[in-house]
């Protein structure tokens, strides 16, 4: 499959929609950004992978009060594999109730699925430290 410009809109949109989602706290329509089968892996926050969106939805739910109050995803980069694996690699910012923030990279593998496309697979890399040439 070639990548048209409307994929990639989409894509980024479903990227998006996930900060959107979270921070409303609309836990029940984990369904439109994930595929049935994802696999969110927060094994460098201790918490190994997730599998399925109801495990997602149970994560953050035990996070409670530690969630972070706003998720904001920037620079969506979006490339298709030989293989026709399609992949987004995004940055994302996340603000605490206390005033701090954390950065994180998410490397997502997306799928075009019959009700459109959904993250089949995320990492989350925390990045706790700067650049050193």
């Amino acid at each position: 499959m070639t990548l048209s410009a409307e994929d990639k809109l989409a894509v980024h949109e479903l990227i998006a929609l996930h900060g959107h989602l979270m921070d409303a706290g609309e836990l029940d329509r984990m369904d439109e950004l994930f595929a049935v089968d994802v696999v969110y892996d927060v094994t460098a926050f201790g918490a190994g992978e997730l599998h399925g969106y109801e495990a997602i939805k149970q994560a953050a739910l035990a996070l409670g009060d530690r969630n972070p109050v706003g998720h904001h995803v920037t620079n969506v980069y979006v490339t298709e594999d030989a293989d026709g694996t399609v992949r987004a690699v995004s940055k994302g910012i996340g603000i605490n109730s206390n005033g701090s923030a954390g950065s994180v990279v998410y490397e997502d593998i997306v799928r075009r699925e019959a009700a459109g496309w959904r993250i089949a697979y995320r990492k989350v890399k925390p990045r706790r430290a700067p650049l050193h040439p």
